[in-house]
């Protein structure tokens, strides 16, 4: 019953999207998102390629090899076995019959590499058949990207336990300038880690504490043998992220930074309103594409802010996509806000979360400011605070 359920999930996704159908395909675990999506584990072994064809209506079909034929025994369907290679073809040619074109996990021109995962040779085989190939990023996104309710309710959870901890390590390690003259990368970096331990938080890797250069490196390694002292007149960039310690959780991420000892410099503070501008114009953007019943793409976002960015004179040095999906990994699989590394085209359709994060790296300093976005049925919402300029806790 739950894979029939599954079926009637994918071909829901198939009639709104217009495909026809998807064509799953794997050889040892090349496709991650195959596996991951038909429920197939790695204690399954399997060591031959296995084919499952979910049309838009009527029947799924499969196709596995003899001496591996109940791989896929729990998905429904009509089971087609083959020995040889020459057999392969030719049920792979009677599955596809009824299909002038078929969605696989591959992208044009690897412009979305996050799918693709089915290799070269084997869309050349279905092409060979008379079949045109179009990317299932769109359909991916339905099963990788959506957030349950429950979902949503962890990463708010997580968003508000992050955004307190970069506040409290920023007072930390102005407390430790005040007693004792500094603090250092690593030491805020092990504090924020305490922290997410107290508040029942996990992570896979990080955070980023980056003082003054350092923050001029969008992935800066905390600690990597570098000078990291932290004292007066220093800026401190923190990224952070992190999700509860849940089962199915999502991660929240979020980026600040703060200024010891006084006022920030006017370069500064200038770079960081344009940053806010940035940030504030992809959030505006998606506000009006919705109103207007539009599901943008995620290169349209990237446009915007990185326009925004250009018009005010630091366009080059925004050297970073403008966001990415969120999701029980710090990148999900859902769209990115990217045409700069690549031609994002998904679409942000509802139920998908993601990061909005402009920066302006700079030879002596970068700024970056981080917030997540979901796309509710109703429209963008702001799951994480706005930084609405430099943090100064000796000020507070």
């Amino acid at each position: 019953m739950q894979n029939a359920s599954l079926v009637r999930r994918i071909q829901e996704s198939l009639n709104r999207l217009g495909v026809p159908a998807w064509l799953f395909y794997d050889f040892r675990f090349t496709d991650p998102l195959a596996n991951r999506i038909l429920g197939i584990h790695e204690s399954q072994h399997p060591t031959r390629r296995w084919f499952y064809l979910v049309p838009a209506q009527g029947t799924p079909a499969k196709l596995v090899h003899r001496i591996e034929s109940s791989m896929l025994d729990h998905l429904p369907g009509k089971k087609l076995v083959y020995l040889r290679w020459q057999d392969l073809e030719t049920h792979l040619e009677e599955m596809l019959k009824d299909f002038s074109s078929v969605a696989m996990q591959y992208s044009p021109q690897g412009a979305i590499p996050y799918v693709s995962k089915v290799d070269a040779g084997t869309v050349e085989l279905v092409r060979s058949l008379g079949k045109t190939v179009t990317s299932s990023a769109d359909l991916v996104q339905s099963f990788e990207a959506v957030l349950t309710p429950e979902q949503l309710r962890e990463h708010h959870r997580a968003s508000r336990a992050v955004s307190a901890i970069v506040l409290d390590a920023f007072r930390f390690a102005s407390s430790a300038i005040r007693r004792r003259g500094g603090s250092s990368e690593a030491e805020v970096r092990d504090y924020i880690l305490g922290r997410f331990q107290d508040r029942d938080l996990v992570t896979d890797s990080g955070p980023i504490v980056a003082v003054n250069q350092h923050s001029g490196d969008p992935h800066y390694e905390t600690a990597s043998g570098k000078v990291t002292r932290i004292g007066p007149g220093d800026l401190l960039l923190i990224d952070l992220w992190a999700k509860t310690d849940t089962r199915g959780s999502v991660f929240a991420d979020i980026t600040w930074t703060a200024f010891f000892g006084g006022t920030p410099a006017e370069r500064m503070r200038r770079v960081f309103e344009v940053v806010r501008r940035g940030r504030d114009a992809g959030v505006e953007f998606l506000q009006r594409r919705r109103a207007a019943g539009e599901l943008p793409q995620g290169w349209e976002v990237d446009d915007v802010v990185r326009r925004t960015i250009a018009d005010l004179g630091y366009g080059e040095a925004f050297v970073h996509r403008t966001g990415h999906s969120l999701g029980e990994e710090t990148h999900g699989n859902g769209v990115n806000f990217d045409n700069l590394e690549t031609h994002d085209t998904r679409r942000l359709i509802p139920g998908v979360l993601c990061t909005i994060e402009p920066g302006v790296y700079l030879d002596d300093f970068g700024i970056r400011s981080e917030i997540n976005v979901f796309m509710g049925e109703d429209g963008p919402e702001v799951t994480t605070p706005l930084q609405d300029g430099i943090v100064c806790p000796d000020e507070e």
